[in-house]
């Protein structure tokens, strides 16, 4: 990281003179720089107030941000009433389902692109607006490691639609109707219909996907404002929120409330209780490992595993519960939730309001009558939505959705059904011959950070067809790979050390039998050692690489699951400790 801004640092550079570009004169390179930008039409007065730079992602590819145009009038107006100046910049922007070969394969890209721009161009503070999945991991990844005063604004969620009557939302019933549609309980006609539904709005998806989950941790994280995380992307909520940000980026500029300052040990432990107790995505889990990583924390998943089980599920939102965002909006959102876990946090972390979560809490009042947020004593499940798992199958940890899981799957032993990576998937799945059965259990390789690359969300592999149609809803699926978080089912997933670099998911074969059990924490291989290194000697694993170009700088570099798929060289170059504590 570079060095810490302090608020009695008085000799530092400030707006325009910030980062001057080398001509062997400064008084000249700042002369220059005033040159080009009144050519914009900006007046001295204008010239000399603090530079709040706005993270511009929107991209007619990316309708999650669909609402960037009125967001960023939104931010520069409170900019402007607070005394700031505003300037606005793009970078990468990435959408889950536009992104090949995954969205996760650009992540590192967009915060490496996040990270230079801030460090490259003058600015006392940074706005970033972001969303989908990845953008908002990618922005807080670059920022921490670029450590000037930041706050995080999300684009919002979508509406909801409604199908026959029936309300639906991405992608959590996406993936419902597409399941009837594999099991032949709905037509094509259908089909076509709810997908004109689903969608009813620019904005992320309506349920606890990862969007949702990344809006939730940012503000538990305390980088963005107090209810910033679940005003609709439509909403006059969202459009004054973003107003406020502008403004407050301002006031950090002034404090120089540095990043480091918010990113600490208590801040990422108030992000996985709150985790944990939405019943947030899996992936949540692997973008706080990237963020803490770039300053220099290391996540404990055991430990996170012991935390998970005093943190009881809570909020009733897809794919965990029922309702949605809007819903969890009109519940009173996050302080609703916090004022529950407040016995569970970190009060003392700092926010970038400049007091504390504590403080934050306490400032939103005893809130109200409600149903979308469960009180401790009448959870949605009874621990955190997500659970650890090890065993000779992984070695490095694997991870289990508990929360959206099938409650008669949950200690299993089965037959396994090997697919070698997601062209075999694709192309024996529905085959009228595989041989599998509901009591089997399905493995996926080659899905991992370098094998497929990019660590897609394949691991929510389909119910066979010859399964789904006798009405089969769940089976125990296995991989190295994520799935999104608005997926469901019995679903083990990040198993680390990948297949690809020579990890023991590589090994399995057809019917070897494992064993699953949730409640003791274990997902086991029924093969012997002895067997194993057998089948490791006759092949043995060479992990991949490529000739050139951004492929090679991923393949060589990036780091498993339990690291956050960061690349290595990213990561903060000094350890400051391990979280949870």
């Amino acid at each position: 990281m570079s060095k810490p801004n302090r608020p009695d640092d008085k000799a530092e550079a400030t707006g325009l003179k910030k980062g001057l570009t080398s001509y062997g004169d400064n008084e000249f390179s700042l002369f220059l720089r005033k040159a080009f930008i009144k050519g914009a039409g900006y007046s001295d007065a204008a010239l000399t107030r603090p530079v709040i730079g706005i993270a511009n992602t929107g991209s007619a590819y990316n309708p999650c941000h669909g609402n960037m145009p009125q967001l960023l009038e939104a931010v520069k107006r409170g900019i402007m009433l607070a005394g700031g100046l505003p300037l606005d910049f793009p970078t990468i922007s990435i959408h889950e389902s536009f992104a090949y070969p995954t969205s996760m394969y650009l992540r590192n890209l967009m915060s490496m692109d996040t990270e230079e721009m801030i460090r490259a161009q003058p600015m006392d503070a940074i706005v970033l607006i972001g969303g989908c999945d990845k953008t908002v991991p990618a922005q807080l990844m670059g920022a921490a490691s670029a450590n000037i005063p930041t706050i995080q604004l999300v684009t919002g969620s979508m509406l909801t639609g409604s199908h026959r009557s029936e309300r639906v939302g991405a992608c959590t019933d996406c993936r419902r109707y597409w399941g009837k549609f594999r099991a032949e309980e709905i037509d094509s006609k259908e089909v076509a219909d709810v997908n004109n539904q689903l969608v009813a709005s620019v904005g992320t998806c309506s349920v606890m996907g990862t969007a949702s989950t990344m809006a939730c941790l940012t503000e538990a994280l305390g980088m963005s404002l107090p209810g910033a995380a679940t005003p609709p992307a439509v909403t006059s909520d969202r459009m004054r929120i973003a107003e406020l940000t502008g403004a407050q980026a301002v006031q950090m500029a002034h404090d120089r409330l540095t990043i480091d300052r918010i990113l600490t040990p208590d801040a990422f432990e108030n992000a996985m209780r709150v985790l944990l107790a939405i019943g947030g995505s899996t992936n949540g889990i692997v973008h706080l490992a990237a963020i803490a990583g770039r300053v220099g924390l290391n996540i404990d998943l055991q430990s996170l595993d012991r935390m998970g089980r005093d943190t009881p599920v809570l909020l009733d939102l897809k794919p965990s519960g029922q309702h949605y965002m809007e819903d969890f909006h009109k519940a009173g959102g996050m302080a609703t939730l916090l004022r529950e876990l407040k016995p569970l946090l970190r009060l003392d972390a700092m926010t970038v309001t400049g007091r504390t979560l504590g403080e934050e809490i306490e400032l939103a009042g005893p809130g109200f009558a409600q149903s979308v947020v469960r009180s401790a004593d009448d959870p949605i499940y009874p621990q955190g939505g997500i659970a650890v798992l090890q065993g000779n199958l992984a070695p490095g940890g694997a991870i289990i959705k508990q929360s959206s899981a099938d409650a008669s799957l949950m200690e299993h032993e089965g037959r396994a059904v090997v697919f070698e990576n997601a062209a075999d998937l694709a192309q024996r799945i529905d085959a009228d011959d595989l041989d599998v059965k509901a009591d089997d259990i399905l493995v996926l390789k080659n899905i991992g950070p370098k094998g497929a690359p990019g660590m897609p969300e394949a691991g929510y592999i389909p119910i066979p067809r010859k399964l789904a149609v006798q009405g089969v809803k769940d089976i125990v699926r296995i991989s190295d790979g994520r799935m999104s978080g608005t997926a469901f089912g019995t679903i083990v997933l990040h198993v680390t050390p990948e297949s690809a670099i020579g990890g023991p998911l590589a090994y399995v074969e057809n019917g070897d039998r494992i064993r699953l059990s949730v409640s003791k924490r274990e997902i086991a291989l029924l093969v012997s050692e002895a067997e194993l290194a057998q089948r490791r000697a006759a092949a043995p694993m060479v992990a991949p690489t490529a000739e050139r170009g951004y492929q090679k700088l991923f393949l060589d570099t990036v780091t498993q699951a339990d690291q956050g798929v960061d690349f290595d060289f990213l990561r903060a170059t000094q350890t400051r400790g391990t979280i949870p504590r």
